[in-house]
């Protein structure tokens, strides 16, 4: 999907059964774990991840296939 309503969206996040976020600026690649100073949360909260659901919806509302 593209978001065609923002230039950019540059977020790192995953959603995991609706109770943990995971965000940060860690990238998911070998170059990331071993050679970048990146950042990574953890956050287990129900209610802050319905949140973060509901803001990726309103973006997959906005968004073209790609």
């Amino acid at each position: 999907m593209i978001d065609d309503k923002h230039a950019i969206a540059h977020n790192k996040v995953m959603i995991i059964d609706g109770a943990t976020v995971i965000t940060g600026s860690f990238n998911f690649t070998k170059a990331a774990e071993e050679k970048n100073a990146e950042n990574l949360l953890i956050i287990r909260d129900m209610s802050l991840a319905k949140i973060y659901l509901s803001n990726w919806k309103q973006h997959q509302d906005h968004s073209a296939e790609f």
